[in-house]
């Protein structure tokens, strides 16, 4: 009985995969009306309808912004994995295209890289056109049903004419399995020294590094990661490149990798390692786990290839695994981080790196004049603003014990508390809104300990519907969280928890226009 269940779920699937490759592309038009449902984000990427995970294929072509994303067209909860495409010339302003990458006799189509081949090293290129190259894992559900470990592998595909169509290559997989779970997610960069393609993939609890000069055949040529950071949960995502320290001319090489579970402030999150690499082996002696984003909602980031000016861009999704298949819905499921620039910078002789919106970013924020507020001991400031839930709040403070609430007519509310002598931030949204969906989004106050704060602290908060990214000394400490409230928020409160007065200057609230 057992084994004829398991059959008719195998032809169920197969079934299922055929139907969806073969169905009409969905039209990349959206009007500024279809982005109005409750908890739709104004100034985020989410997708027009559908379900939505990891960023894929983040790579910059003739002034083209590509967003791919892990994506399941027909329902608004994870199912056969396709490539939703997206593309934009600000990475503020989104297109949205047909889908990319359609499932095949090979598997889904799970997470994966893209590069542009400019000398051609793959061949498949013709009449001087450059081609995109897509790689990413197959993901073979028959495979993983009758209990085979070899169920993930890894294809590609090629784009003639900058990504509006894509051919996949006929000799996929160009990486087999011979027997390692959890294989997958490959990201690829080129490699001027060497003059080769590097691809790092994750392994389970670790990530394997191959080689190759023409992006289908290749070795492995190191690994690197077991026993090393946390290993709460399967790594995934992993991103390796390059960045120059600020104020010097040292380069170090930066490892994300993100955890399935395990993270600081429960489930998914993002840790990163800081290290070197010599065209073969990636080290580093880091001892300390270092997180990205110490919030709960930001997970399977990864960085555009090709970035004009090389400047690292990265985008991260806007969930975690703990509950991301519960979050209110209507059409539509998740969203994307706002894009951030990294850059590395050396704190108390410490490596960190930081993440921070974009300047097309806050460039959309209405311009207000700033406020000067001094708020004695035990006191509380109170401000009304019809578009707290849609704007960007920055002041500047010395570090001082303080709350900072937002909250709506309800009595719903979202709260940011410092605690200056143990350096710790905290995000309370256990009365933020909408949490009896899941004991795990609503019952917990998150945390951030950075290792360094100054005694001068700038906060930028973007609220974005049913979001906050929560950034101190541009991006130094940062705290993703989903929120959602049943209204609004409209009403904004700062109270003085520290033993003196609390001198806050250059308040602002900066209305966000919609980008729909």
């Amino acid at each position: 009985m057992q084994k004829r269940a398991l059959l008719l779920l195998l032809a169920t699937v197969s079934i299922a995969c055929k139907e969806i490759r073969d169905n009409p592309p969905i039209s990349g038009a959206q009007s500024a009306a279809e982005f109005q449902e409750p908890n739709r984000p104004q100034f985020h990427f989410s997708p027009p309808s559908g379900w939505l995970n990891d960023p894929n294929g983040l790579v910059y072509h003739e002034g083209v912004y590509h967003l791919f994303y892990q994506h399941y067209p027909h329902a608004t909860v994870w199912g056969p994995m396709h490539w939703g495409h997206a593309v934009s010339k600000d990475m503020i302003r989104w297109e949205h295209k047909p889908i990319g990458l359609f499932p095949d006799e090979n598997g889904l189509i799970f997470s994966g890289s893209a590069v542009v081949d400019i000398q051609n090293t793959s061949g498949f290129g013709k009449d001087g056109q450059v081609p995109l190259v897509t790689i990413f894992t197959y993901h073979s559900m028959q495979g993983e049903k009758v209990g085979r470990q070899d169920f993930q592998t890894q294809g590609i595909a090629y784009s003639l004419d900058n990504g509006d169509t894509w051919i996949k290559y006929k000799g996929n997989p160009v990486i087999g399995n011979d027997g390692v779970k959890d294989l997958r997610d490959p990201k690829v960069f080129w490699h001027e020294e060497t003059q080769s393609w590097i691809m790092v993939l994750v392994a389970g609890d670790h990530i394997k590094l191959y080689r190759s000069r023409n992006l289908r055949d290749w070795d492995n040529i190191s690994d690197f990661g077991q026993g090393q950071g946390a290993q709460g949960g399967v790594w995934e995502c992993p991103d390796l490149f390059p960045l120059q320290v600020e104020g010097s001319e040292e380069e170090k090489w930066v490892l994300i990798i993100s955890v399935g579970n395990g993270a600081p402030n429960g489930g998914s999150g993002t840790q990163y390692f800081i290290g070197d690499f010599d065209g073969i082996t990636f080290t580093s002696d880091q001892i300390p786990y270092k997180w990205l984003d110490w919030g709960t909602d930001n997970y399977a980031g990864v960085t555009y290839n090709n970035a004009p000016n090389g400047e690292r861009l990265f985008i991260g999704w806007m969930s975690n695994w703990q509950y991301a298949l519960k979050t209110p819905a209507t059409t539509w499921r998740s969203a994307m981080t706002l894009p951030r620039k990294l850059s590395l910078r050396k704190i108390n002789g410490e490596y960190t790196l930081i993440n921070y919106p974009l300047t097309a970013v806050e460039s959309l924020a209405e311009e207000t004049p700033g406020e000067q507020v001094t708020i004695p001991i035990e006191e509380i400031y109170s401000k009304m603003h019809p578009s707290l839930n849609q704007a960007m709040i920055s002041f500047t403070l010395p570090k001082q014990d303080f709350k900072l609430t937002l909250s709506n007519e309800k009595g719903e509310k979202t709260a940011v508390l410092l605690d200056a002598a143990s350096q710790l931030l905290m995000l309370d949204r256990t009365a933020s809104g909408i949490t009896e969906f899941n004991y795990e989004f609503g019952n917990k106050l998150q945390y951030a300990a950075p290792e360094s704060l100054s005694d001068t602290l700038e906060f930028s908060i973007f609220m974005d519907a049913s979001s906050m990214e929560l950034f101190v000394n541009k991006g130094q400490c940062v705290i993703t969280a989903q929120l959602f409230p049943n209204q609004p928020y409209t009403h904004l409160e700062i109270e003085n928890l520290s033993n003196g007065e609390l001198r806050i200057t250059e308040l602002k609230i900066r209305p966000m226009p919609s980008v729909w």
